[in-house]
């Protein structure tokens, strides 16, 4: 990979994490004091967690410091988003309101906007410079009332995590095909981080070649699209929990490719403010081919869009919508 970060890799790089308890966190703080995003750097890691959850966080800040880390420098807890925010390089908003028993979407909707509303302002005052990437769920809509509210930072800094979507995808297309998932490019996932995202093959090479006609538009359609687009929900059946280490390798993959640039005309799958590309709404933070290119993400363009896909993003498009549409109703969006 090119580096396409501006600053000089002996520039300490400030990263703050909320959530900073979580499991998420847990498997994510360990590869971002390796320097994992961004490699001969030095990390600075600020742990952001409400007060019930601060000394869980002092203890995983033990933990950081015993394991000896070359590259990591200071480790600080904060339970004010503000303080942990201030002059952060790269944010990762882990932490969010996980859906209580008999709680609808839109009043998880409602739980998520009182915590990335203020989010929002705190970044954009003293964070305006920061990548910012939502994990928690839902990232896409978390992701929009965060960069309604965040003033001071430029729109394509906000995205939500697709990449998990994308690695899932990746993965059940090379056990598919019998090939590593190295040799996979073409890939991408449209839309929402939820069931009615879009897991598009159409483009996908294995070592330079055309495959979609070999992975079989039967099991496409029947297997590839909803195994995918539920994988969180399988892998809670069967582990009893929730992804955790894949999503966290998942933010450390989005976060590298984005400091570092993605490699050639390859592109990967990142939720970010629409710019009204392929007919997407502006503003609506949707799921997109991109690459990263001189430290910033670009929607590629120019796909051929077949009548299927379109369907399918229509659908996932209208979820985000009514997302959108319940979040501003309840107040948290104008």
């Amino acid at each position: 990979m090119v580096d396409n970060t501006s600053q000089n890799t002996s520039d300490a790089l400030n990263v703050a994490v909320t959530g900073a308890a979580g499991q998420i966190a847990y498997s994510l703080l360990f590869r971002l004091a390796a320097g994992e995003i961004s490699p001969g750097r030095k990390v600075n890691l600020r742990l952001i967690e409400i007060e019930p959850a601060k000394r869980a966080a002092e203890g995983v800040t033990m933990e950081l410091k015993d394991a000896a880390f070359p590259l990591l420098g200071d480790v600080t807890v904060h339970t004010d988003a503000r303080e942990g925010f201030q002059d952060a390089d790269v944010v990762f908003l882990v932490g969010a309101k996980p859906r209580q028993k008999g709680q609808e979407r839109a009043d998880l909707l409602a739980a998520n906007g009182a915590i990335f509303g203020p989010q929002g302002e705190a970044l954009g005052e003293v964070a305006p410079n920061a990548r910012v990437l939502v994990v928690g769920n839902p990232a896409n809509t978390n992701a929009a009332i965060l960069a309604a509210h965040a003033k001071g930072i430029a729109p394509n800094r906000i995205t939500a995590m697709m990449r998990l979507d994308h690695n899932r995808a990746l993965s059940q297309a090379a056990d598919r095909l019998d090939v590593p998932v190295s040799a996979l490019s073409g890939m991408v996932v449209w839309g929402n981080h939820s069931a009615s995202q879009f897991p598009d093959a159409t483009a996908l090479r294995a070592a330079g070649e055309p495959v979609f006609e070999k992975l079989g538009t039967e099991w496409i359609s029947e297997e590839f699209i909803p195994r995918v687009a539920k994988r969180g929900a399988e892998i809670i059946e069967v582990r009893g929990h929730s992804s955790a280490a894949s999503a966290a390798s998942a933010a450390i993959d989005h976060m590298r490719d984005w400091l570092l640039g993605t490699e050639g005309d390859e592109w990967v799958s990142v939720a970010l403010p629409s710019d009204g590309s392929y007919g997407v709404p502006e503003g609506l933070v949707f799921g997109f081919p991109c690459r990263s290119v001189n430290g910033e993400w670009e929607i590629v363009q120019g796909l051929e869009l077949g009548e299927e896909q379109k369907q399918r993003i229509a659908r996932t498009q209208q979820e985000l919508e009514e997302e959108l549409a319940a979040v501003r109703e309840a107040g948290f969006i104008d």
